[in-house]
């Protein structure tokens, strides 16, 4: 089994542009998540596309792996968590909110915070407040305060059957590597197997 990331997209209806969410899921292959995604955005009634996904085998030093749950099973104390991190930030002349998100392994939220806020993201998408600019820094997506626009623990937002189901294991790993991210739209009868 293996852990996904998803970039959804839809058209909902009322809306003028198209609107995007994140989505975990574990399955053994994309096909496998569409009941799931579906599920995750009743308003989009079906009609969702992906416009980016990835596996996700790793995280900042550690290799991410997908483990079923025994009854009698307890995470040892201190254990590292798997966060998703949406950086918001602004950019001088463009009309939008421009966003990077990221996969964390570490401790706790702040812990996670913490070094998401060190990413070069930050320098390149704030701007000094002037008459143009209110507030223009960029920032964590809004769950946590001023500068947390979302932060998440992956676990916690992963489809109720599979929480109940897995547990997400990190391990320490000297390698650097990075996990390909596959980029286009892409329709959900273009899944195979």
């Amino acid at each position: 089994m293996k852990l996904f990331m998803l970039l959804l997209g839809c058209r909902v209806k009322g809306r003028f542009t198209e609107q995007h969410d994140i989505f975990f899921g574990i399955a053994k292959n994309l096909k496998e998540l569409i009941p799931y995604m579906i599920d995750h955005w009743p308003e989009a009634k079906g009609k969702i596309h992906i416009d980016a996904w990835r596996e996700v085998n790793c995280a900042n030093g550690f290799l991410v792996k997908v483990i079923e749950k025994t009854q009698d099973m307890k995470l040892p104390e201190n254990e590292m968590s798997l966060f998703f991190i949406n950086l918001g930030g602004y950019r001088a002349g463009e009309f939008d909110e421009f966003h990077y998100k990221m996969i964390i392994a570490e401790k706790d939220t702040r812990a996670a915070r913490r070094q998401a806020m060190k990413h070069v993201f930050f320098k390149h998408n704030t701007l000094p407040k002037s008459d143009l600019h209110y507030k223009a820094v960029a920032h964590v997506d809004d769950k946590y305060g001023l500068d947390v626009d979302d932060l998440y623990n992956i676990r916690d937002i992963l489809p109720l059957e599979m929480k109940s189901r897995y547990a997400l294991q990190l391990v320490p790993t000297a390698d650097v590597i990075e996990d390909p991210v596959h980029l286009g739209y892409l329709k959900f009868t273009d899944l195979s197997a």
